[in-house]
Parts: C-alpha cells; sequence; structure tokens
C-alpha cells in the first residue's frame, strides 16, 4: 500500500501544497506541531506498516522537527520492511537500514537543520514576548473564564479540601487553578 503523510501545525494552516499529483491508497493528515511523535494519524499509520508498503512525505520537516525523532522514525519505518520517500529532498529509503552515506548525511543534516529552523522560531516568539510584557503590552492569553465564573470558582477553592479534584472538575492544571484564584 502507498500512504501519503500529510502534517500542519495549525487548523488554519493549508495541506494543498503537500504531495499534490502523489497517488496513495490512504492519506494520514495531522494537525498538531512536529516537536515530538504524539501525533494520532502518525501513530496509526506506524501501526498500519507492512513489508512493501511506501510511505510519501511532502518535506522532512512535516513527519518530524527534530533530528532524533526523524531518524528514529525512519528507522521504525524501515524496519518494518517499507520504504519512505520525502519528495521535496529527493530522499528515499528503503530496506533494512539507511545504506547509502550520503543519504544518510543528508537526511540527519536536513534533520538538524529542520531542528535549528523550530528552536530559532521559538526564539523569536519569546523575545517578541520579552519585548511586549517589558511595554505593558502583553498580558498572556485571555482566560476563557468570566469575572462571575472565576468568582465562582474561587469560592469552591475556599470550601475544598482536594484542589487536584476541583481542578479536574472545572478542566484546568492545578497550576492554573492557583493562578485563577490569586
Amino acid at each position: 500500500m502507498i500512504f501519503n503523510y500529510i502534517r500542519v501545525s495549525t487548523a488554519s494552516q493549508n495541506t494543498e501544497r503537500q504531495l499534490i499529483n502523489s497517488t496513495c491508497d490512504r492519506i494520514f493528515r495531522d494537525v498538531a506541531s512536529g516537536k515530538d511523535k504524539s501525533r494520532p494519524q502518525l501513530e496509526l499509520m506506524m501501526l498500519s506498516l507492512r513489508t512493501g508498503d511506501l510511505i510519501n512525505v511532502h518535506e522532512l520537516s512535516r513527519l518530524a522537527r527534530n533530528t532524533k525523532d526523524l531518524l528514529e522514525l525512519v528507522e521504525q519505518v524501515l524496519s518494518a520492511g517499507a520504504s519512505i520517500k520525502f519528495h521535496k529532498e529527493n530522499l528515499f529509503f528503503n530496506g533494512k537500514r539507511i545504506d547509502d552515506p550520503f543519504q544518510k548525511l543528508m537526511l540527519t543534516m536536513l534533520g538538524a537543520i529542520s531542528t535549528f529552523e523550530r528552536d530559532l522560531l521559538l526564539d523569536r516568539i519569546a523575545e517578541g514576548i520579552a519585548i511586549a510584557k517589558s511595554k505593558g503590552v502583553y498580558k498572556g492569553r485571555k482566560s476563557k473564564f468570566s469575572k462571575i465564573q472565576i468568582a465562582d470558582i474561587r469560592k469552591r477553592f475556599d470550601d475544598s479540601d482536594n484542589k487536584t479534584k476541583l481542578a479536574k472538575e472545572i478542566g484546568i492544571t492545578r497550576a492554573y487553578l492557583y493562578r485563577l484564584v490569586a
């Protein structure tokens, strides 16, 4: 079988540019960050792999945003007896392991560049937030609770002996509960 794996980070992003004219038997599409491997469709695809299958991926960064995960995922595909093709980079891997030293080098280097790219993005975001905070512009994400709901949560907080249970009932973390009532 031929699988196409498509990933975008947010629902507002478009998948149209990925794997144009690449025929397949099944598409696995995730709307999730590539920072780690815990993505529902990726996990399902990896469990579905059989000997002789092929996975098409538009580019390396769509499969993983860090080198370690990228290498592990490619190795997992190859261990299952399947093949994987990265179309933008024109890299193709099949067999039990990565035999071609040049392709292994390219996979590792391009994976490192994806990791570097993501780290730079996170640095720019942190810089922007720090500047906005220093100007008093950035107030953080707006609470999903109204002032009336927060007053109710404070009352429940004062009456509760088990703060962890209360946080679970409200659907928030314990740390956020303490921030809300502060």
